[in-house]
């Protein structure tokens, strides 16, 4: 329980910084509006749509519209996020299956999959074992698919006329719900279905059972939601804290303030290739705590069992 309790804290900081940011870009557009002579005032909230979803990709050149279509009734729009969450699972299959073929020829890995091999025994040993046992390794393609995948992500979105899935509520929510599945069956898998009700009321009187069953329950949605809200808030800050410290130019309307917010921009988007990290690692890692708080009971069994054996 405290651990979503402190999930929700630090999710709500972040978002609360990108509130914030927004509320100077809205500052500095009126600003600009204010302050136009002559010709149509400069909306500096255009340049968020880096980070908002639209039917069309940006390019050098301009912009590409992107189709849509009917499928058994239903109107299938193509958007930004949708064309580069799809190219991430592309990117991510083709480098995966490239470097688990270097490192079949190779007896010791180099290059790149060197690389991947590196981080996929980070996360089995400094992740999946201490959180889940060795019973948590069944479910270390699950966990591996889901770091590299919201890595990928988040990566593409740094790079120019580029956009980050992660940074849209619905991608994030789609990861979340697809987790809330694997806690729970990792968790039934683990204790039986039996255990997993029992285990609602928190093994209290079957007085406290009317304050701690709704508790409990509650608890089982909170964890995703936390996951959820946690990663889109932090994918989106970024940007829109580089454009609200480019929005303090604007503000002031005094190019010396670019003295000092361009260089604190360029700072933070290099914090981002950081954060890209960090979060796929943070997903990944609170995503096996939740698991591993269910299958535990799979290994205090097994000790019961010796104990019972040496009586």
């Amino acid at each position: 329980m405290f651990s979503w309790i402190i999930s929700s804290e630090q999710t709500l900081s972040a978002a609360d910084t990108a509130r914030t940011a927004a509320d100077t870009l809205h500052t500095a557009s009126d600003s600009l509006a204010a302050g136009a002579h002559g010709g149509g005032a400069f909306d500096f909230n255009e340049l968020l749509h880096h980070i908002y979803d639209a039917p069309k990709l940006e390019l050098p050149w301009g912009y590409l519209h992107l189709p849509h279509f009917q499928l058994l009734g239903f109107e299938i729009v193509l958007t930004k996020h949708i064309v580069f969450l799809l190219f991430a699972a592309l990117l991510l299959t083709v480098g995966l299956i490239l470097a688990a073929r270097s490192n079949t020829r190779n007896k010791v890995p180099k290059g790149f999959g060197n690389l991947v091999e590196i981080l996929v025994v980070f996360i089995r040993d400094e992740i999946v074992l201490p959180n889940m046992g060795k019973g948590g390794l069944k479910y270390l393609p699950y966990l591996l698919t889901n770091f590299f995948f919201i890595l990928v992500m988040n990566l593409l979105g740094l790079i120019p006329w580029g956009s980050s899935a992660t940074g849209n509520i619905n991608v994030t929510a789609g990861l979340a719900i697809i987790a809330f599945v694997m806690i729970q069956f990792s968790a039934i898998r683990a204790q039986g279905l039996g255990h997993f009700i029992a285990h609602l009321t928190g093994g209290t009187h079957w007085a406290m059972w009317p304050i701690m069953v709704p508790i409990e329950f509650l608890g089982l949605f909170i964890k995703p939601f936390a996951l959820c809200i946690r990663l889109f808030a932090n994918m989106t800050a970024g940007h829109i804290v580089i454009l609200a410290l480019i929005g303090l130019i604007f503000i002031f309307q005094n190019t010396a303030v670019g003295l000092v917010s361009v260089p604190l921009a360029v700072a933070v988007n290099l914090l981002e290739l950081f954060v890209a990290l960090v979060q796929a690692y943070i997903f990944t890692m609170l995503t096996s705590i939740f698991m591993g708080m269910g299958i535990q009971t799979e290994g205090h069994e097994g000790h019961e069992g010796h104990a019972q054996e040496h009586h």
